[in-house]
């Protein structure tokens, strides 16, 4: 027979798997993801000023005022506590005015468009230093990593030097997806012809995983890569052997390669035809097709043309001068 102190505590044994969880989202190795945890622990806690006191005095008035305790004094004409009012109200405002304050500050700290200001927290960003760009695309369902300096690109396998500034630019082939790796920053949506930006940095050298975090049909589960954080000297002897080893991306392979599949292998490629994920971003990697940057001026030469020759208001010309912008970015919600 089991004591009832020992059956009580059958019910906190599940508690101890917790200890085999990789909570990598409080324990990143990047400098961004870094901030955004110490901003939701922070968060937490501040929330818990009002949720471990209210739940309490549940329990104490639960138990002061049983039935059975006939000793607990009895006010049934009490309505009103200036006191009392001060702290319910007065405690959660002060709180909500913190946590704006602080969700304010992080929105603008942590913009993933913002260039980084710093390494890590003892370390600021040298002047003159320039980010490494990676062009991203999420297509079905799988990751291409363009690095457009390097003249390199690779399918569901991503590598990055610790301690250098990144600057990912994201799009999609087809429907919205999520880029997300949890060790080095938030995630951020990508959309076919439109295209995100995250800036971030890679802290300590290791293999983490990265993955889609939004739902895209069939093969979803399995739309995930590898990130490998490596030191400078590792990076460049991995894009030497990739430029030697690898084949060449052509428009035509691209359009092959963005067929649907499910558990990609990874692949490297040597070199890929210039401005590949402008034509990406544009939607007209195959021959002969229209870019939308092309055809959006195209449209707003022909509305001016026609405004100018009805001679109608400057006014009415105003749509077509936004429309001669390029696929725009969005910002993540």
């Amino acid at each position: 027979m089991i004591p009832p102190l020992a059956r009580r505590g059958l019910f906190l044994a599940p508690l101890l798997w917790l200890a085999g969880c990789n909570t990598v989202v409080l324990n990143p190795s990047g400098d961004i993801a870094a901030q955004q945890a110490h901003l939701v622990v922070v968060s937490t806690l501040l929330m818990l000023l009002i949720i471990v006191p209210v739940m309490f005095l549940i329990c104490l008035f639960a138990w002061r005022y049983r039935k059975s305790n006939t000793s607990a004094e009895y006010k049934p004409d009490w309505d009103h506590s200036t006191k009392l009012e001060l702290l319910i109200w007065g405690a959660p405002l002060l709180i909500i005015i913190v946590l704006g304050l602080i969700t304010w500050i992080y929105t603008h700290l942590l913009d993933p468009y913002r260039p980084l200001s710093r390494i890590d927290e003892n370390r600021p960003v040298a002047v003159g230093v320039k980010p490494l760009e990676v062009q991203v695309v999420a297509m079905d369902w799988k990751w291409m990593f363009i690095y457009p300096e390097q003249g390199i690109a690779t399918v569901n396998e991503l590598v990055t030097p610790i301690d250098v500034p990144v600057r990912f630019h994201m799009t999609s082939s087809s429907v919205m997806n999520a880029f997300y790796i949890p060790a080095l920053a938030g995630m951020v949506y990508t959309m076919p012809s439109m295209e995100t930006q995250l800036n971030a940095v890679m802290n300590k050298v290791g293999v983490y995983d990265g993955f889609s975090s939004n739902y895209s049909g069939a093969g979803f589960s399995d739309m995930k890569f590898k990130y490998h954080g490596v030191s400078q000297s590792d990076f460049d002897a991995w894009v030497a052997k990739t430029r030697a080893g690898g084949g060449t991306l052509t428009r035509a392979g691209y359009l092959d390669l963005d067929k649907p599949t499910i558990k990609h292998p990874i692949m490297h490629f040597g070199s890929v035809d210039k401005g590949l994920y402008d034509l990406v971003l544009n939607r007209c990697v195959a021959e002969g097709s229209v870019c939308m940057n092309a055809q959006m001026e195209q449209d707003a030469m022909r509305m001016q043309a026609a405004a100018a020759a009805k001679d109608l208001p400057k006014d009415v010309c105003e749509p077509a001068k936004v429309a001669t912008a390029t696929a725009q970015p969005i910002r993540k919600e």
